[in-house]
């Protein structure tokens, strides 16, 4: 029975990671770590840990005492943080790992960097521009803005679409900054705008192993948990997400990932949003981490951290698809205390009248 540490699992991310763990024919023993004991208490796992925040100088000699404590095998890290701090101790960890190359982690968690990047290699990007001083604001809002008036906003860094909100004039944009300078300290530099995509948004979840797409399948998000209440009426989390298979979507992907990295090993999740063209526009990759939604596929038949799982420990594998590993037209519907549900197109049970 393979031993599994997963860090960060009291999140919704991490929470459902284990739950696509626990309904495959293979046993695992599974140890949590988390800083929050009360979201801990929602993991099923075979045992928890409460430990210090990523960023402790002594988190890594922690995670080593869970791992040589629970004869831990394999180490997963699902949020950004954990990620990062994993994917840069790599060599200290007293268990096996399955990341992609540190410094493409480095890339995708800056997304300026990685909008740069991609720009220069071809792929479709959002116009964007970093604030480096406030004349900037006013000059890049003329020249990005539509016929509403409108840009995007967004901090550089951050998960869960963090600072981001749609403004309508060079003001709204420095109050909002100004707003997260008071909260967080983030300053100017922090945050970069750009033109506002007004299409469908696409998330392609994905698999590699030595260069190799493995496996993949992506969603179209439909509405967002919480979006009717936040500035910019997205959460990056979805309540109704649907899959699609879309072969635009796929080659997008595809070619940002080889373009970020040309030899891609482990999880590699692609945000995309439609241009007034309709083109998918690549807004961030998430590099070592699944997305929130990972179990969603996991019931579909294709259950992408247990193949995660075994490509880490070089293990025959499932039969899978390289692109559209699952039918179009399943809904995936979830609110707080309700839900997942799963609904194939066509069966839903609502009358209208």
């Amino acid at each position: 029975m393979k031993r599994i540490l997963v860090l960060g699992a009291g999140g919704s991310a991490g929470i459902n990671f284990i739950k696509s763990l626990r309904i495959v024919p293979e046993k695992f023993y599974i140890v949590a770590t988390d800083i929050n004991k009360y979201h801990l208490e929602l993991v099923n796992a075979d045992k928890t840990y409460l430990v210090e925040r990523a960023t402790s100088p002594n988190y890594i000699n922690i995670i080593n005492k869970i791992i040589e404590k629970e004869n831990i095998d394999f180490v997963h890290a699902q949020p950004d943080i954990e990620v990062f701090v994993l994917s840069k101790n790599r060599d200290k960890i007293k268990a096996r790992t399955f990341l992609p190359k540190h410094e493409t982690i480095e890339i995708c968690q800056d997304k300026l960097k990685t909008n740069k990047l991609l720009e220069k290699k071809g792929i479709p990007v959002a116009k964007t521009y970093a604030i480096n001083k406030k004349d900037d604001i006013k000059k890049y809002y003329e020249e990005l803005k539509d016929r509403e008036g409108k840009v995007w906003v967004r901090a550089i860094k951050g998960a869960g679409s963090k600072a981001s909100l749609p403004a309508y004039n060079p003001f709204q944009i420095e109050a909002w900054i100004d707003y997260w300078k008071c909260k967080e300290g983030l300053d100017l530099k922090d945050f970069m705008i750009c033109e506002f995509l007004p299409g469908e948004e696409y998330a392609f979840q994905s698999l590699w192993k030595n260069g190799e797409l493995i496996v993949s399948q992506a969603r179209k998000r439909l509405e967002y948990l919480f979006g009717n209440i936040t500035p910019s009426g997205q959460t990056s989390t979805p309540s109704v997400a649907v899959t699609v298979n879309n072969d635009e979507v796929n080659k997008i992907a595809t070619e940002a990932i080889k373009a970020i990295d040309e030899n891609p090993n482990g999880i590699f999740c692609v945000d995309m949003k439609c241009n007034k063209e309709g083109i998918p526009c690549i807004t961030e990759i998430n590099a070592g981490r699944f997305f929130t939604t990972n179990d969603f596929y996991s019931y579909l038949g294709c259950n992408m951290p247990w193949i995660y799982i075994k490509l880490a420990f070089n293990e025959k594998l499932p039969p899978v698809k390289k692109y559209n590993a699952v039918e179009e037209g399943y809904y995936w519907i979830r609110l707080p205390d309700a839900g997942p549900v799963l609904v194939k197109e066509g069966e839903f049970k609502s009358i209208k009248l």
